[in-house]
């Protein structure tokens, strides 16, 4: 058995316990650690071993993945750990901000470690199978080194060198759920409103969101050339909408809030001069938004 069949995890809550039982059940030499000792009892007798400190753990295995409650108790344990980190590879796979990737990053660096981050986007009985996504980020030789026993954990994606990358891949997808399901909660109250049948309606949404995976590439390459072709139609004609959108819906009593801030902004460009131009311009107006808060 060579050393890239032996690793460690850090941390035994649901997931993390998915992940040891993964590795346990694919045959690698597996070593864990929690805080709380007894949640190592069914690993071990499923054929891991357990140790009574964390690095014991980590001296055990050249590949360390860590699965934490939060940034605080990886601070924690990496404290904990100190010096036992060098020459290993840690995988930290607690959920956190891009910032604190970077830190724990240059944390591992001075302490002669390899860090890459990640995120696991899928709950614990998805581990182990394509149903779970799991983008990472850090050093790309340390990545490929162990990116067989990664896979081992479900779809996984690299993003780059810059370790905070996949903390802005996760943060960005989960954004993108919210703001989009906020929005479908808002236009299902004003459909249920105007007395039509939601659940009839939701079928018919469901069957449009098939032109939307084309329209969001094509916007995201507006904003990548800083050229903004007419992709829902010019702005002039999709602002003549928004104040039958905007009265429509304070007309039953459904927030307006988004299509205020839609017109604002379009009226905004079209005020510059831009109304030829499509959707995606807008977020030359955001941009500028955004420097001003700052």
């Amino acid at each position: 058995m060579t050393t890239q069949t032996r690793v460690t995890v850090l941390g035994l809550g649901d997931m993390g316990s998915a992940i040891a039982g993964t590795f346990v059940d694919r045959g690698y030499r597996t070593t864990v650690w929690n805080r709380t000792a007894s949640k190592a009892e069914p690993l071990a007798d499923a054929g891991a071993t357990a140790t009574g400190t964390a690095a014991e753990a980590v001296a055990a295995s050249p590949l360390v993945v860590i699965c934490l409650l939060d940034g605080t108790a990886v601070d924690d344990v990496l404290g904990a750990v100190g010096g036992a980190v060098a020459g290993k590879v840690l995988v930290n796979l607690t959920s956190g901000s891009p910032a604190q990737a970077r830190a724990n990053e240059r944390w591992a660096k001075e302490h002669g470690a390899e860090y890459i981050d990640g995120k696991l986007m899928g709950d614990p009985p998805y581990i182990g199978t394509p149903n779970i996504s799991i983008p990472l980020s850090g050093p790309r030789g340390a990545f490929e080194a162990h990116e067989s026993t990664l896979r081992e954990l479900g779809g996984i994606g690299y993003h780059g060198e810059d370790a905070g990358f996949a903390a802005v891949e996760f943060m960005a997808q989960v954004a993108m759920g919210y703001e989009l399901l906020i929005g479908y909660l808002h236009v299902l109250r004003l459909v249920r409103a105007e007395g039509m049948d939601v659940t009839e309606f939701a079928g018919r949404v469901a069957g449009s969101m098939a032109g939307y995976p084309p329209l969001l590439t094509g916007i995201a390459q507006a904003v990548a050339d800083g050229e903004y072709p007419p992709d829902l139609g010019s702005l002039r004609v999709q602002a003549a909408l928004m104040d039958d959108m905007i009265g429509h819906r304070e007309s039953v009593g459904v927030e307006a809030v988004r299509m205020r801030e839609v017109k604002e902004l379009m009226d905004r460009r079209i005020a510059d001069g831009h109304g030829e131009q499509g959707f995606s311009s807008l977020i030359e107006l955001l941009a500028k938004r955004g420097r001003t808060e700052s």
